[in-house]
């Protein structure tokens, strides 16, 4: 998978600013877990051995069971119920079960508690959400799979700052109440660092595509939507990733109550733009995503 990183500024930028490479040397960011970098080895093979991928995968009992988890979510729609990694691997496909498995290491790499617990099962929420809406809207270039990825990663930069901060759940709380001033522009003057560029670092790390990476950096920002350079195709992709996380996670707030923050009001209208829907096709989602949002993996 290729990880450079694309500014939406500029063709060439560092991968991280200067201004924050202090700061984030003195945070700890999980380096990415040996069984990802086995499976992303095996995936990116020219002939992927499965019986391989199979024995890698069914020896971490956390993933493999996560793993099939998500093979027999609605999404994936299967007939019957996989009970295998075997059978995961066929009903996802090798480029989704590598993505998935990333992000169930991501949740496992973090503590365990009642707050993250919640926090990752409104990001697998908003992910499920993220790849139905690829899906329905089939732009070009744009897979679901990396729709499902973004979902989960965009914001993976939250918990390590929470465990690193003692304050930030404060400066989390205001900045998702704030309904003028950019998210990660509360972050910095708290902080002088924020959650996207500690979550950009981290995909970088763990390997994810460039147009994720990207995403997940420029995500609270309204001039990656609206920025002319956003019809480059290269940048056009992580413009589409945004807005589909970000209509994903309006969809659950307005179905469900959960995941309230000021986002969609700062945001929604470029999102829309973006991903020219209009308001009779955002009721048609409105109504077709209502099993999708509600639906609890057990």
């Amino acid at each position: 998978m290729d990880s450079t990183h694309v500014s939406p500024n500029r063709s060439e930028l560092p991968d991280m600013d200067q201004a924050f490479e202090h700061s984030i040397k003195n945070i700890g960011i999980p380096p990415c877990p040996s069984i990802l970098a086995l499976v992303i080895e095996e995936t990116n093979k020219e002939d992927p051995d499965y019986r391989h991928l199979n024995e890698i995968i069914n020896a971490d009992v956390a993933i493999s069971a996560g793993l099939i988890k998500i093979a027999n979510s609605a999404y994936f729609g299967a007939v019957r119920r996989s009970r295998s990694v075997r059978e995961a691997l066929t009903i996802i496909g090798l480029r989704a079960a590598c993505r998935a498995i990333a992000s169930i290491a991501l949740r496992n790499v973090f503590p365990h508690s009642p707050v993250m617990e919640r926090f990752w099962d409104a990001s697998a929420r908003i992910a499920r959400l993220s790849a139905w809406t690829a899906r329905q809207l089939n732009l070009p270039g744009l897979l679901p799979e990396d729709a499902y990825t973004f979902g989960l990663f965009r914001d993976c930069g939250i918990p390590i700052l929470l465990n690193h901060f003692p304050g930030y759940a404060g400066i989390l709380f205001a900045a998702n109440n704030d309904s003028k001033q950019s998210f990660t522009n509360i972050e910095n003057t708290a902080l002088q660092i924020n959650h996207a560029i500690i979550g950009n670092k981290l995909a970088q790390d763990w390997r994810l595509p460039a147009e994720i990476n990207l995403a997940i950096r420029q995500h609270h920002e309204l001039n990656m939507l609206e920025f002319e350079e956003t019809r480059l195709p290269h940048i056009l992709l992580s413009a589409q990733l945004i807005a589909i996380a970000q209509l994903s996670e309006h969809i659950v707030q307005r179905q469900l109550g959960l995941s309230l923050t000021q986002e969609w009001p700062k945001l929604g209208f470029a999102c829309l733009q973006l991903l020219d829907i209009s308001e009779d096709y955002l009721a048609q989602l409105y109504d077709a995503a209502k099993p999708i949002a509600a639906e609890n993996i057990e």
